[in-house]
């Protein structure tokens, strides 16, 4: 999973888009396109333009993560107010768009056209529903990613340090208006489940940090560049501590005292989103969203059953490989328990992670025809949410930064981070995951701006999903154990169509849901409580990923009998990747064009 608190396609950065697109992560670049130019594609030119520029403006955190640094001395504005007013712009952009005559523009435009309204009749489906008033999630939130805000970002003049001290000064303010937000839903009925609050407040307290020096916010002044003379650099450092000090920490303190005493009590006491207001036409609004499909829960649900039942004979062939003596359930146990399976050491673990990823990283040629410039890292999980944490993520690199990709491994708990399933951890997070999909999207030419990186959310964890399959062609799964390992995710993601269903439209219980995934994969029961709070949490978002992968998969099925011994998996991966993120839809069509293409040239 692309990590959406550490980009700017933040699911929780402007709840109300981020339900809707994951906020666009833009390159701030002109857009220009070869086409003579019409009246149709001149005013899509401009409505593109002046809708990314409220984007920037309403998001500086988007704008700084795309190397736009006007607004690097800000905060978003998160009060009800802004985003009625973030909605009613949004509905006019889109009624702007549908005026536009789509068939006197190019090809070209028609697939700009289609994605911005894409994005922009999501977010304006979303909208009424108010999302911002559970603006966190079980791992991540506006108090997470307030902790990153110099992650990345270039900082060589005393200008761009002055900006970020006034980004701090901000927090207590930003933090004031979501918790406002967060008030107004516990008063409406709109909050999250009391009973996953206990790992998010494990969280919160572990930001109460000791001091100034102690707390993520003061990393950057700790080594200010030599050009910067000995007197800036007192100074910076000075208000450094006493802005943190005065402002941030207070800031932090005083949201652990609302979360514990005054949301907990009045948080819900059920777990589905069917149980909020209006929640069962919410949650069927999620649904097709994060699939980018029209179908029902229900019918997720029933693909999700196939899947599992699928999946489970495979993974009853591979215990067969192992000669192990035993049960489904007792192997699964054996798996979790038998030390050989584990890593001794957060070394260990990174080193391995790291070994893999450049193992991959030899074998790219082989299987794309078009690989990206931008390298990428392999780091722990940051230790003060690593707890409540998933197994790994992708961080992209903020365009223009001082960092490439960063693939986050979690090192907390090494007895529930089992190395048969890194191989698979490595293929979705890393490549030809998460970083080649994301990278090669940064790089895309003669685009809008919004191309660079839209992430539909069934294209990017289908795509991640569909390279942990690869790894097989690729040789990556070396022993019985790895292939198991890449089954249990497998199934682990299409027991996520089984159980998010379950819980947010079917009446599942928290434990019902957990027993389900225990049942079927090798995760650790860590990971599960951790990922089944996620869902909770998150409605809709854990059914990307396999319905994303089926369809990649429907698609590449499709060529290869369309073309046969004219197949080549390279071009069709190059297809897949080509355009960026793209709704499935589009993806089929662009496909299905290339399989044209492909048979009238005879290659």
């Amino acid at each position: 999973m692309t990590d959406p608190m550490t980009t700017s396609r933040s699911p929780l950065r402007r709840p109300s888009r981020v339900l809707a697109l994951m906020a666009l992560v833009l390159a701030a670049v002109p857009w220009t396109v070869a086409m003579g130019a019409t009246a149709a594609h001149g005013e899509l030119q401009r409505l593109i333009d002046a809708q990314w520029q409220a984007d920037l403006e309403a998001d500086p955190l988007l704008a700084t993560s795309v190397g736009e640094s006007r607004y690097n001395d800000r905060l978003p504005v998160a009060t009800a107010a802004e985003y009625a007013r973030q909605a009613r712009d949004d509905a006019r952009f889109l009624a702007r768009l549908r005026r536009i005559d789509r068939g006197g523009l190019s090809a070209p435009d028609r697939l700009n056209r289609d994605l911005l309204e894409f994005v922009l009749a999501h977010r304006v489906e979303l909208a009424p529903f108010r999302a911002y008033r559970i603006p966190l999630v079980s791992d991540e939130g506006f108090h997470v990613e307030a902790t990153r805000l110099a992650d990345g970002v270039p900082m060589k003049s005393a200008r761009d340090y002055d900006a970020y001290l006034a980004r701090l000064a901000a927090i207590p303010d930003y933090f004031a208006q979501n918790i406002a937000n967060m008030r107004a839903g516990a008063a409406e009925g709109f909050t999250l489940p009391g009973e996953i609050l206990p790992g998010i407040q494990a969280v919160i307290d572990a930001q109460q940090y000791a001091s100034a020096e102690e707390s993520p916010f003061y990393a950057p002044f700790r080594h200010i560049p030599e050009t910067l003379d000995a007197a800036a650099r007192a100074r910076l450092q000075q208000a450094a501590r006493q802005t943190i000090t005065s402002q941030v920490l207070p800031a932090y303190a005083r949201f652990r005292r609302f979360f514990a005493e005054e949301y907990a009590p009045r948080a819900r006491r059920t777990i589905g989103a069917r149980d909020l207001p209006d929640g069962e036409r919410y949650y069927a609004a999620l649904v097709r969203f994060f699939t980018n499909l029209e179908v029902t829960p229900r019918e997720v649900h029933e693909t999700g059953l196939r899947e599992v039942a699928r999946i489970h004979l495979e993974m009853e062939g591979v215990i067969a490989q192992t000669g192990f003596r035993g049960d489904f359930a007792a192997f699964l146990e054996f798996l979790r328990t038998d030390p050989q399976f584990y890593a001794r050491s957060p070394e260990e673990l990174l080193k391995d992670a790291a070994f893999l990823a450049k193992s991959i990283d030899g074998r790219l040629p082989g299987y794309f025809g078009r690989l990206p410039r931008q390298p990428y890292s392999v780091e722990p999980v940051p230790a003060d949410i690593a707890p409540n944490y998933t197994g790994g993520r992708y961080v992209p690199a903020p365009i223009g930064g001082t960092r490439g990709g960063q693939y986050w491994v979690n090192t907390f708990a090494l007895d529930k981070r089992p190395l048969y399933v890194l191989p698979a951890l490595t293929l979705h997070e890393a490549v030809p995951g998460h970083h080649l999909q994301g990278a090669l999207a940064q790089e895309l030419e003669h685009v809008p701006a919004f191309r660079r990186q839209l992430y539909p959310h069934a294209f990017g964890e289908g795509w991640g999903l569909y390279a942990e399959k690869l790894g097989v062609e690729m040789g990556i799964y070396r022993t019985p154990y790895e292939h198991f390992g890449r089954l249990t995710y497998e199934m682990w993601r299409a027991c996520r169509l089984v159980v998010d269903t379950g819980m947010h439209a079917l009446g599942w219980s928290r434990q019902q849901a957990q027993d389900y995934l225990a049942a079927n994969t090798a995760l650790s029961l860590h990971e599960i409580r951790t990922e089944v709070d996620r869902y909770i949490a998150w409605p809709g978002q854990a059914l990307a990923y396999k319905m994303g992968e089926l369809k990649i998969l429907e698609l590449r099925a499709r060529a290869e009998r369309a073309l046969g011994p004219r197949f080549d998996l390279r071009a069709f991966h190059d297809t897949v990747l080509g355009n960026g993120g793209v709704p499935l839809p589009v993806l089929e069509r662009q496909v299905d064009d290339y399989v044209a293409r492909a048979g009238a040239s005879g290659r």
